[in-house]
């Protein structure tokens, strides 16, 4: 018969510092006997690949290959 899963407040306190400020990427919550035993969180990071524009994504240019400045 399945256990139910125990949560108490410090476990709730781990996942919710867990997810805060996660911009991208996912948390697991490992789960052994009903009881929650490790919390792993995988973090992305995006970059715009034009560094002169920060926080702005390239929209319309899809051309393959290295980009040159033009001279």
């Amino acid at each position: 018969m399945t256990k139910p899963l125990q949560i108490d407040e410090v476990w709730a306190n781990r996942i919710i510092a867990s997810v805060s400020g996660l911009e991208y990427g996912c948390v697991q919550i490992i789960v052994h006997d009903g009881k929650i035993v490790q919390i792993e969180r995988t973090e992305r990071k995006r970059f715009d690949s034009n560094p002169s524009h920060s926080g702005e994504r390239k929209s319309g240019n899809t051309s393959k290959g290295n980009a040159r400045p033009k001279s």
